[in-house]
C-alpha cells in the first residue's frame, strides 16, 4: 500500500466534490424530514397517526437493509473502488423516487396509504444503497484522522447547504409552481376591510390563500357560517372548479387582485420537488467523478462475513455510536419535522418558515466549519456532550415564545442549531474512528459495515421522530384539513417545537459519557495503524525487489 494515503492532505477540490454528495443527500433527507409530514397530512389527506405509523414501520427494517448494504459495499470490486460506484449507480434512482414521494395521485384513502408505503419504503432502500457507500467513502479517502475531521467539516457544510437549498427555496417554489391564477373580485366593506371572492378554473384539492405581504387577515363570510372561524393571515381549503369562495379581509389598504395569491399546494409541492431531484442527481454524479479511494483493507484480510459481524458487535465504540446516532437524529428530526407546521398553524405565516430554516442552515454551516477547531481544543467526546446540552437547553426556551415573538424565536432557533450542527459533523468522523479501532483491535477492516450505523441511525431516528410527532398531534386531535382541530392542537405543536426534543438531547449527552475513544487513545490507534501500514508497504517492496532480482 502507498503510505502517502495516510499522511498527505486531500485537495480542497476533492473535499468540495465530496461535500456535494451530502448536499444531494440532504436535498432528499431534509426535504423529507421537513416537508413530507405536512405534505401527507395537509395536502395528500392522510391522518397524522397513520403518517406516524408509516414512518416508524417503513424505517424499522432499515437495520437489516443498512447492514446488508454495508456488507455489499465492503465486497464490491470495480475499477472505481468499493464505494464510489454505488454513488453513481443510485444517483438517478434516488432522484426519481424522491419525485414520486411528493406526487399525490387521486386515490381512495386505502390507495393513498398503499402508495405512500410503497414509495416511502423504496425511498429508504435506495437512500441506503446510496448513503452508506457515500459515508464509508470518507474513511477510505485518507487514513489520517485529523484530515478526516477536515473532510467531515466540508461534508457537513455541503449537507447544510443542500438542506438550505430545499428548506429555504421549496415554499417559494411551491408558491410559484402552484399559482392557480383564479378570478378574484374585491368589494370594499369599510376602512381597510374588503370582501374577496375567488373562483378557480380547475378543482384544487388543497388551496392556500393569503396576501402578498401576509399582513391581512382572512375570515369566511357570513354566508358560509358552517365554516366560520377566527381570522388568520392565510386559509387552506378545497376548491371546486367554478365555485365562488368568499372571505372578509382586513388589515391592508388599497387591496387589489395582484396582492392576493391562491396556491395549489398539491401541484406546487410536486413540481418543486421534481426540480430539487434534478439538482440531487447532478450533485451525486459530480461527487463520483471528483473523489478517490486510497485506504485499502490489510492485504492479508480474507472475506469472512461471520468474522466481520462478530467484530462489529464487539466493537464498543460502534455500539455506543449506534445509540448516540439514533437519539440525536430523533432530536434533529423532530425539530425539522415540526417547523413548517409550527409556522403555518401557530405563527400563521407559512412562508416565514422558509426564512427561519435559511437562518438555521446558515447557523449549521457556521457550526460545521468550527467543529474541527473546537474538537482540537475540547476533544471530540467532550465537544459532543457540551454541544448536546447547550443546544437542548436553548431549544427548550421556545416554549415561552408567543406567536408574535418572532425575533426571539429566530434567535433561539439559530443559537440552538449552531450547536446542533456539531453532532452530525462529529458523528460521521467518529464512525471512521470506530473503523480504525476495529482494524487496530482485530487486524480487520469492514468500513462499509461500520458506516451502516450512520444510515440506520439517520433513518430509524427519523422514523421514531415522525411517530412521536404523529402521536402527539393525534393526542391533540390534529387534522390538517380542519381549522378547529388545528387550533386545538397548538399546545402540542409548541411542545414538539421546544421541550420534547430538549429532553432527548439530555438523554443523548448522558449516553455519550460511556464512549471509550478519547484523544489519547485515538492518537495511539493512529500511530499503530500507520506503523503497520508502513511495515506492510515495506514488506511488499521487499517482495517486489526479490522478484526483480530473480528476473
Amino acid at each position: 500500500m502507498n503510505n502517502k494515503a495516510n499522511t498527505n492532505s486531500i485537495s480542497i477540490f476533492e473535499k468540495i466534490g465530496y461535500s456535494l454528495g451530502d448536499g444531494a443527500a440532504n436535498i432528499a433527507w431534509r426535504g423529507v424530514a421537513t416537508f413530507l409530514f405536512i405534505f401527507y397530512t395537509d395536502v395528500f389527506g392522510i391522518a397524522p397517526a397513520a403518517v406516524g405509523v408509516l414512518m416508524l414501520v417503513a424505517r424499522s427494517s432499515d437495520g437489516i437493509s443498512d447492514v446488508f448494504m454495508g456488507i455489499v459495499g465492503d465486497r464490491t470490486k470495480s475499477k472505481y473502488g468499493k464505494f464510489r460506484p454505488w454513488i453513481l449507480w443510485t444517483a438517478i434512482p434516488l432522484g426519481v423516487i424522491l419525485s414520486l414521494l411528493f406526487t399525490a395521485p387521486d386515490l381512495s384513502d386505502t390507495g393513498k396509504l398503499i402508495y405512500a408505503y410503497t414509495t416511502y419504503i423504496l425511498f429508504t432502500l435506495i437512500y441506503t444503497a446510496n448513503n452508506i457507500p457515500y459515508g464509508a467513502l470518507m474513511a477510505v479517502m485518507t487514513g489520517n484522522d485529523k484530515e478526516r475531521t477536515s473532510i467531515g467539516s466540508f461534508r457537513m457544510v455541503g449537507a447544510f447547504a443542500g438542506g438550505m437549498l430545499v428548506q429555504g427555496a421549496l415554499l417559494y417554489l411551491v408558491a410559484m409552481f402552484g399559482n392557480v391564477n383564479p378570478d378574484i373580485k374585491i368589494t370594499p366593506a369599510g376602512v381597510d376591510t374588503y370582501v374577496v371572492a375567488v373562483t378557480s378554473p380547475n378543482d384544487v384539492e388543497n388551496a392556500n390563500i393569503k396576501t402578498e405581504n401576509g399582513i391581512a387577515t382572512f375570515k369566511w363570510t357570513d354566508d358560509l357560517t358552517a365554516l366560520d372561524d377566527e381570522p388568520s393571515t392565510s386559509k387552506s381549503f378545497k376548491m371546486n372548479a367554478g365555485e365562488k369562495y368568499s372571505f372578509i379581509v382586513e388589515g391592508e389598504d388599497n387591496l387589489n387582485a395582484k396582492s392576493i395569491s391562491l396556491i395549489n399546494q398539491k401541484k406546487g409541492y410536486s413540481y418543486s420537488m421534481y426540480l430539487m431531484s434534478a439538482f440531487l442527481t447532478v450533485f451525486m454524479i459530480i461527487t463520483f467523478y471528483s473523489t478517490k479511494e486510497r485506504v485499502k483493507p490489510p492485504k492479508a484480510q480474507k472475506s469472512n462475513l461471520k468474522k466481520d459481524i462478530k467484530d462489529l458487535i464487539r466493537n464498543k465504540p460502534w455500539l455506543v455510536l449506534l445509540g448516540i446516532g439514533l437519539l440525536f437524529n430523533v432530536y434533529n428530526s423532530i425539530k425539522q419535522g415540526i417547523v413548517v407546521i409550527y409556522f403555518t398553524h401557530y405563527i400563521q405565516d407559512q412562508l416565514l418558515a422558509a426564512s427561519y430554516m435559511i437562518g438555521l442552515t446558515l447557523a449549521s454551516i457556521a457550526g460545521a466549519m468550527v467543529t474541527a477547531t473546537l474538537s482540537k481544543k475540547f476533544g471530540k467526546k467532550q465537544l459532543f456532550i457540551y454541544s448536546l446540552i447547550f443546544s437542548g437547553a436553548v431549544n427548550s426556551l421556545l416554549y415561552f415564545c408567543s406567536e408574535v415573538d418572532i425575533a426571539s424565536i429566530f434567535a433561539l432557533g439559530i443559537i440552538s442549531e449552531f450547536s446542533a450542527a456539531i453532532f452530525p459533523t462529529l458523528f460521521f468522523v467518529m464512525l471512521g474512528d470506530a473503523a480504525d479501532y476495529s482494524e487496530y483491535k482485530n487486524g480487520r477492516r469492514a468500513t462499509g459495515l461500520i458506516y451502516s450505523a450512520g444510515s440506520f441511525a439517520t433513518k430509524f431516528g427519523g422514523g421514531i421522530a415522525g411517530a412521536i410527532i404523529g402521536f402527539v398531534l393525534t393526542a391533540y386531535n390534529y387534522n390538517g384539513l380542519d381549522l378547529d382541530s388545528i387550533r386545538g392542537a397548538v399546545p402540542g405543536i409548541i411542545m414538539l417545537m421546544s421541550w420534547v426534543p430538549a429532553v432527548i438531547a439530555v438523554i443523548t449527552a448522558v449516553l455519550m459519557l460511556i464512549y471509550p475513544l478519547g484523544d489519547e487513545k485515538l492518537s495511539e490507534i493512529s500511530q499503530e495503524l500507520n506503523r503497520r501500514r508502513l511495515q506492510e508497504s515495506n514488506n511488499n517492496q521487499e517482495v517486489i525487489d526479490e522478484e526483480m532480482i530473480q528476473i
